[in-house]
């Protein structure tokens, strides 16, 4: 199988090449030029397999110059037991009095957040990869992050041999808990710089450098190539794939559903990957019924849902779901490239007229062909810490600002279009990642204020029962490694001062 650009380079890739790469030489991101499938024979065999072996299978589907044999290597060592815990991501039944609802936990890893589960992977598939393409340059992971990235590559790629990484996030767009987490970063390879602005700063900063074509090629005379812990890289997409795999043969598992029977799937999104992945694992035959978006208060994704225009010249929120805090969605364009049949030209349309203009719209057919598959809502900070406050008190499960904003918004699908399909919800971050949001939404607005992130941290423990995951506890005692602010015009600067002096 070979990958080929959303925006139409006439080159294709293999998978080694495209998780090096990270980007197409057109700015265009990785696609597989077909999507696999999976059989009901294969699904049934899954049910006897660990996540790691689920996970192995579904990912060695999209990367045919890995061998599964291979892949079962990584995934074992990725998701050691030392690092998470027995179940990598539980599906647990919120209310054993309600057959409807599944909440998928994706923090059970070392920074308490979904991204563990690819970024854990990913430094695996990163340097096999760098040995099949006989790439015998530095690779330099450069990463923007709206939270979680950022703590997640770290912790994958440090001190790995052969790296660099950079992760850019803004100055005043993510949780005390997240920045404590990225800021004391050990490892001799790490760097971590905020940048004055918003996650979409960041990441647009990030898309230039390597868009820079003299850029590269001084960085190439230097010895060093540049790569992404985006899910711009399909490396950092395609483990997501896996766990929604696993999510339907653990309810055929538990008998909560019968072979063939669609359920709903709720995740919430900012720059769209997560979801993405889920739409993927739809498309290879997963029966899905419909992917529910939502959104916070910076709904873009979903006022395109609803009418096709992606508009991001809007008024930017700071929230309560700061990971979501993105009018920039880029991973929407690999959707787009596939909804409107592969159609290269209109992409790149779009994505100039979002560059330029700050907006563009998709015609009529494409518009039904994501309106038939995906339903969008958002949610404000109010509707967030209400939703927490029901969740606890329908199911005593205590869940961060991110995973409510889904809740909410099913909520009020489910009441609009009466579905009982069985519906399973992406829990994104441990609630303690958010604690002073979640405690003020458990305690009444305002309750945080003057106490301390530890206090609050250790609050949210002893109200929810929880045990205060590792790489939380204590962290604010932890040595500050990395202190630099820039301006968004500095980012190119900088990391050129790092890579090469």
């Amino acid at each position: 199988m070979k990958y080929i650009s959303t925006r139409g380079y006439e080159g294709k890739f293999s998978a080694s090449e495209a998780i090096v790469k990270g980007i197409a030489p057109d700015g265009g991101l990785f696609v597989p030029e077909s999507i696999p499938s999976i059989s009901k024979d294969e699904i049934e065999e899954m049910m006897n397999m660990e996540f790691y072996q689920i996970s192995a299978r579904v990912i060695s589907k999209f990367l045919e110059d890995f061998t599964e044999s291979e892949l079962l290597d990584y995934t074992r060592q990725a998701y050691d037991p030392e690092k998470w815990e027995e179940i990598v991501v539980p599906l647990v039944q919120l209310n054993s009095y309600n057959d409807r609802e599944y909440i998928l936990e994706l923090w059970h890893g070392p920074t308490a957040a979904f991204k563990d589960v690819a970024l854990q992977l990913l430094p695996h598939l990163m340097t096999a990869s760098i040995r099949k393409t006989g790439e015998s340059k530095k690779i330099c992971i450069l990463t923007a992050t709206s939270g979680d990235t950022g703590k997640a590559a770290l912790e994958g790629f440090k001190d790995l041999p052969g790296t660099e990484i950079i992760v850019f996030y803004p100055s005043d767009g993510v949780s005390e808990a997240q920045k404590l987490q990225m800021i004391t970063t050990e490892g001799n390879n790490t760097h971590v710089i905020a940048v004055n602005g918003c996650f979409d700063d960041a990441q647009t900063g990030v898309k230039n450098i390597f868009a820079n074509g003299e850029f590269a090629e001084m960085l190439s005379s230097n010895n060093v190539k540049l790569s992404s812990a985006n899910s711009i890289n399909w490396g950092r997409l395609v483990p997501q794939i896996a766990y929604y795999v696993f999510s339907y043969v653990d309810l055929l598992r538990k008998e909560k559903i019968t072979m063939g029977e669609p359920i709903n799937i709720v995740v919430p999104t900012g720059n769209f990957g997560n979801i993405l992945a889920a739409w993927y694992a739809k498309q290879m035959g997963i029966p899905v019924h419909r992917l529910i978006c939502a959104s916070n208060k910076n709904k873009v994704l979903c006022d395109f849902f609803a009418s096709g225009t992606y508009d991001r010249r809007r008024e930017f929120f700071k929230t309560n779901s700061p990971s979501m805090d993105i009018l920039i969605s880029s991973n929407l364009e690999r959707l787009l490239f596939e909804i409107s049949g592969k159609d290269a030209g209109k992409v790149s349309g779009w994505m100039k007229d979002l560059n330029e203009k700050g907006v563009y719209s998709v015609d009529p057919q494409t518009l039904k062909g994501l309106q038939r598959q995906f339903v969008g809502g958002f949610a404000d900070e109010t509707g967030i810490a209400k939703t927490i406050v029901d969740v606890y008190d329908r199911t005593d499960n205590v869940i961060d600002t991110h995973t409510a904003v889904g809740f909410n918004i099913y909520n009020r699908y489910h009441q609009r279009s009466k579905d009982e399909t069985k519906t399973v919800f992406a829990s994104t971050a441990s609630p303690f990642k958010f604690a002073p949001a979640v405690m003020d939404a458990l305690r009444g607005a305002g309750y945080s204020n003057g106490r301390s992130n530890e206090t609050i941290i250790n609050e949210l423990s002893e109200e929810s029962g929880l045990e205060i995951p590792a790489t939380l506890k204590d962290i604010a005692k932890r040595e500050i490694r990395h202190n630099m602010t820039i301006e968004k015009d500095q980012m190119l600067d900088t990391v050129k001062n790092i890579l090469i002096g």
